[in-house]
């Protein structure tokens, strides 16, 4: 398993950078507190989430790989 660093702005809906990823848990966390304490934009979601790769992250966990059209979609229940 393996676990990915996510920083995510939700107006813009999108990442803010890369995944970061980590094999291990409690690094990831650290990183991920560290970088709360920092990052002292409110549009931020800095996230830790595991799976087998990033590509498994984006069917899990979608809303953080889409754009806000997409989302908006989604929330309309559109489908173009």
């Amino acid at each position: 398993m393996k676990y990915f660093l996510l920083v995510y702005d939700r107006p813009r809906g999108a990442l803010v950078e890369e995944p970061r990823e980590f094999d291990d848990h409690l690094a990831a966390l650290r990183v991920r507190f560290d970088r709360e304490r920092n990052d002292h934009n409110a549009n931020h979601e800095i996230v830790v989430l595991s799976g087998e790769d990033v590509e498994s992250l984006k069917r899990t966990h979608s809303r953080y790989f889409g754009n806000q059209d997409g989302l908006e979609r989604v929330a309309t229940g559109g489908t173009s």
